[in-house]
């Protein structure tokens, strides 16, 4: 279960993160959303121990992140907003360098870079050099880093972006068989399809604060729209994309 409680991040005169709160309970997929520079990635990183608050807490399964920041990323498995990986490594070394991270050894690491191999259907890249995968292949490698070390915690920023549409399916049937393991799954996105199909609750943030929060149907029901997406644009204030829309395309 991931918790966090009032907090606030700033960059010099930019307030990136307001005053968000949150709670991401165990068997449950929660989705961030909100509009572009709404503070997701930064709650995001907030969450996860990159960044340190400048106000608020947040715990991973009970465990500060700010106080014990390895002892929380231990319980998470994290795939960020940027997919880096190493060119001359292949996808194995990829994951058994993470894993090593997490203080997994021998038998029991090859064992779990085996199994991550055949539920992410990497038997065609796990010996290859990560120089020129496809984005579809990238995002593999980066999910099995991230969930190697069988973390009880998933934080995914944009999972399915760039994606063909077999990869998007199969990301997502993989984001429900994490739930169904009873895992906390966090993630962001900004396809209302996806949202809709994957939430059990959604968190809405719009200028770094928490606008809105419940159930799809809750949501819709807040919003007055049977929508989604006009329910999100309602909560969150956002109308410039129809005004721009119906101004055919030209600022008002």
């Amino acid at each position: 279960m991931i918790v966090a409680e009032g907090l606030r991040k700033r960059f010099g005169e930019l307030v990136a993160v307001a005053e968000v709160s949150l709670r991401a309970e165990d068997g449950q997929i929660t989705g961030l959303l909100g509009p572009n520079g709404a503070g997701k990635t930064t709650t995001l990183r907030l969450l996860y121990g990159l960044m340190k608050p400048d106000h608020g807490t947040v715990q991973i399964d009970e465990v500060d992140v700010v106080a014990a920041p390895l002892a929380a990323q231990a319980r998470v498995g994290v795939l960020p907003d940027a997919h880096g990986l190493y060119p001359r490594l292949s996808a194995r070394e990829h994951v058994r360098y993470f894993g090593e991270l997490q203080g997994l050894r021998g038998d029991a690491l090859e064992q779990r870079i085996s199994t991550l191999v055949e539920r992410l259907d990497m038997r065609g890249i796990v010996d290859r050099r990560a120089q020129g995968f496809s984005q579809g292949e990238r995002m593999k490698v980066s999910l099995a880093r991230a969930l190697v070390h069988g973390p009880n915690n998933v934080i995914l920023d944009e999972p399915t972006n760039g994606l063909d549409v077999m990869s998007t399916r199969a990301m997502r049937k993989l984001i429900r068989g994490l739930r169904d393991e009873g895992k906390c799954v966090l993630f962001s996105s900004h396809v209302m399809q996806e949202v809709s199909a994957l939430c059990d609750v959604i968190v809405i943030v719009a200028d770094g604060r928490v606008v809105a929060r419940g159930t799809p149907d809750e949501l819709r029901e807040l919003s007055g729209h049977r929508d989604l997406e006009d329910a999100f644009v309602k909560l969150t204030g956002v109308e410039s994309v129809e005004s721009l829309s119906a101004a055919g395309g030209q600022a008002p």
